[in-house]
């Protein structure tokens, strides 16, 4: 049976009550969300996959996935990234996962190896869980194996790490938002080309590393590992110049004063891998170009200096992996 007839609760409903004829399931092809599940074990997982206008006529479409922050969940991270209207454009599909926690679709985080909450301290496979549901997809949706990309925000940005780093065949690109790797050990069979979007005034997800603030209404808090290490790790596992080249300098006026956001990039690399990083100044913990859910005393400042869904995009788009194992 596929994701799509595991998940069509309403289309169940309508084949008890209408004749057979009446009934028109709908397709995952069909633009726009699809709210899906996927069992795996004796755990149901969640996941909402937009598909641009188009579907499957456009042919092999690359698909991007999209890890929620820590306490959040995939609608949530849906409403604010902007990554839709990007891939609407673009031609590409996304596909929001959500993590685990105590109740369904509430208080969710990742297990990122290093960090957070109950998937980490329940050991939840969420490498295995996110194979899953691109194997799962690509029975409904014309996936290109060749083009799947990965990014996430906060802990979903640790989570991008960690899914590149443990199933590097499958990934041709990682671009991660406020927030370093945890893993202090990583061996990924492929190189992976990184770009890394942090500020250096992000209060929560520490620029410089440390002990980072209580989540909100709680007493957990989490050691940040410094960026330019993580960096500096990529870098190594790349084969890329040590020294990064400043690319790209942008500003923006905000409220409190003047935003900047600088490109490094490390290259040349091994291969086609590349490493770059936009360091932003000013900004706080949230997702650049969207307003925060949450307050600025808990974010810091929102920025406009860049719009991260765009500069994903620009980014991962440039590379594939030919060698990519097939999906199905």
């Amino acid at each position: 049976m596929s994701g799509l007839a595991r998940t069509l609760r309403l289309g169940v409903v309508l084949a008890l009550t209408l004749p057979a004829a009446a009934v028109a399931a709908p397709r995952v092809s069909a633009p726009g969300n699809h709210d899906l599940t996927l069992t795996i074990g004796d755990r149901t997982r969640t996941f909402v996959v937009h598909v641009p206008p188009g579907g499957d006529a456009r042919g092999p479409l690359p698909a991007l996935v999209a890890f929620h922050g820590g306490g959040g969940d995939a609608r949530g991270f849906q409403a604010y990234a902007g990554l839709d209207r990007v891939a609407d454009r673009e031609g590409f599909v996304v596909v929001y996962p959500d993590g685990t926690g105590p109740l369904p679709r509430r208080l969710l985080t990742w297990n990122a190896g290093g960090c957070c909450g109950r998937a980490q301290a329940t050991g939840a496979d969420d490498v295995a869980f996110t194979l899953a549901l691109l194997r799962d997809l690509a029975r409904e949706l014309p996936i290109d194996a060749t083009r799947v990309y990965v990014t996430g925000h906060s802990n979903g940005s640790m989570m991008a790490y960690r899914l590149a780093a443990e199933a590097s065949p499958h990934v041709a690109a990682v671009a991660a938002v406020a927030g370093m790797m945890t893993l202090e050990r990583i061996a990924p069979a492929r190189p992976v080309p990184v770009l890394h979007i942090h500020s250096l005034d992000d209060p929560r997800a520490l620029y410089g590393g440390g002990l980072g603030p209580p989540f909100p209404l709680t007493d957990v808090r989490v050691t940040h590992r410094p960026v330019v290490d993580g960096l500096a790790q990529w870098v190594a596992l790349d084969h890329c110049a040590a020294e990064p080249q400043v690319s790209e300098v942008r500003r923006a006026t905000a409220r409190a004063g003047e935003h900047a956001a600088t490109l490094l990039t490390y290259e040349p690399c091994a291969g086609d891998a590349v490493v770059a990083h936009w360091r932003l100044t000013g900004a706080g913990h949230g997702w650049p170009g969207s307003r925060s859910p949450l307050a600025e005393r808990i974010m810091g400042p929102d920025t406009t200096v860049i719009d991260a869904a765009e500069e994903i995009w620009r980014f991962v788009r440039r590379f594939t992996r030919p060698d990519a194992p097939p999906l199905r």
